[in-house]
């Protein structure tokens, strides 16, 4: 028996994205959401991350824009004092399963299908029962799965293992039972840097750690991306000085260097990716100390004693555990318009915050009734992967918060919202280091375009 669900809105993934978009959108919409996700709950790839993941960023720019991830808390001790918490994998689920039974199912506006998948014939199919629930015709399909990352967990590594290689996730890291004599971490990104800070903070020898690193990675200052505005918006204008002064793309990242923007782990190499993800300088320091890194490419094999790669092979230990952090992570779809014909594809709007840009998709479409208006005033901006793709995302992300900055009420929505990492506070009682920043960026954000527009 087919059952039907009442409702204007079908959000498929409860993910961040999703769950920021139906968040501000049952806040501004008199509307009936449905979300479907193929897990047991709510937070997306966050209920299959490594027990030490944790955000990369301030946990004030994560989650959905009603709620605070946190409590907006500095941090007193540790390497990280003076910069805002980042909250772990645990308070990230606990926060979304809050988010979902509480500030949702608690009201009669949403229903949730969990462990269910939306099929292609407009029905809600469960992976447990079996049972299918219709969608009706006229529900708008929100698509929050567009740019689910792929993480190694349930990525396979791409790259052949022999039988008598012990070869696992990252996500098994923590559970190892007896130390090997090496490690080998095979990935460039963000997994991988957190995998080696663990084993550094375990006790493991720097030099009984081989880094296969295919592209090294530019990364950005954690300190200067801050939910503070003066400190945020300051960081944004000196990006737009160094954009405006740059000779080339290189130098452009160099530039950013030496302003304490950008980060990059070896100093004599000069990094192809830059995906961009925080780091502190405390990592930066531990993860210098590893001077086994490999840079032949990516990882075609691993066999006993071996590791064929691209552009050759190196030895290992007989009894290396091999740690796969190599799964792509972001993905790379082609960039479309947000509102489509047949469904809302979720995807950034300001360059590099995806819960802000899905919850503005939320209020823009509860507050809009235009899709072409929509589509104008956020257009949908990619994520980076090299220097010229950051660049473009910073050129997209800059037009795309001028176009919906112009309008006043969503400009007030954004500037209240912490998950906008460039809100305004109000001019009265701002600091004088805000106004400075802003008068910076009035001036330096159209060279800045500019020159970024030609060296792309």
């Amino acid at each position: 028996m087919t059952h039907k669900v009442q409702a204007d809105y079908l959000v498929v993934g409860a993910g961040a994205m999703g769950m920021a978009f139906a968040d501000a959108l049952i806040d501004h919409a008199d509307a009936r959401v449905a979300i479907v996700d193929r897990r047991h709950g709510s937070g997306g790839h966050w209920l299959d991350a490594y027990p030490f993941a944790r955000l990369h960023q301030a946990s004030a720019f994560y989650g959905v824009a009603s709620t605070l991830l946190g409590d907006s808390r500095v941090q007193q001790h540790g390497p990280e004092a003076g910069l805002h918490e980042r909250a772990d994998v645990s308070e990230i689920c606990a926060y979304y399963a809050h988010i979902l039974s509480d500030r949702m199912l608690g009201t009669d506006k949403v229903e949730f299908f969990n462990n269910c998948e939306y099929v292609a014939d407009g029905q809600i199919v469960s992976h447990i029962s079996g049972r299918r629930t219709e969608v009706p015709s006229q529900c708008r399909i929100v698509d929050a799965r567009y740019l689910a990352p792929d993480i190694p967990l349930i990525t396979p590594p791409r790259f052949d293992v022999a039988d008598d290689v012990r070869v696992i996730p990252v996500n098994s890291l923590a559970r190892t039972m007896e130390a090997p004599s090496q490690y080998v971490i095979v990935g460039s990104g963000k997994t991988a840097t957190d995998a080696c800070i663990w084993l550094l903070a375990h006790g493991v020898d720097p030099n009984a750690i081989c880094w296969v690193r295919p592209r090294d990675p530019w990364m950005l200052n954690r300190a200067v991306v801050q939910p503070e505005p003066a400190v945020f918006l300051g960081m944004a204008a000196d990006t737009m000085e160094a954009s405006a002064a740059a000779t080339s793309l290189e130098d452009l990242f160099f530039r950013l260097e030496d302003a304490g923007i950008m980060l990059r782990i070896d100093r004599s190499v000069t990094p192809t990716m830059a995906k961009t993800p925080t780091l502190a300088t405390w990592e930066l320091e531990k993860l210098r100390t590893i001077e086994h890194v490999v840079r032949l490419g990516h990882v075609r094999a691993v066999e006993r004693r071996r590791i064929s790669l691209e552009d050759g092979t190196v030895s290992m230990a007989k009894d290396a555990l091999v740690v796969h952090c190599a799964a792509s992570g972001l993905r790379y779809p082609p960039t479309i318009p947000i509102w489509g014909r047949s469904a809302i594809t979720l995807q950034p709007i300001r360059a590099g915050f995806p819960c802000f840009g899905a919850a503005l998709a939320g209020y823009v479409e509860a507050t809009r009734d235009d899709d072409a208006e929509k589509n104008r005033l956020c257009p949908s901006t990619p994520y980076p992967n090299t220097l010229a793709s950051w660049a473009t995302m910073q050129i997209m992300g800059t037009r795309a918060a001028k176009s919906f900055g112009s309008e006043p009420d969503i400009k007030a929505w954004a500037d209240a919202v912490a998950l906008n990492p460039a809100r305004v506070p109000p001019e009265e009682g701002r600091l004088a280091e805000v106004d400075d920043a802003l008068s910076r960026l009035k001036t330096q954000v159209p060279l800045g375009v500019a020159r970024l527009a030609e060296l792309v």
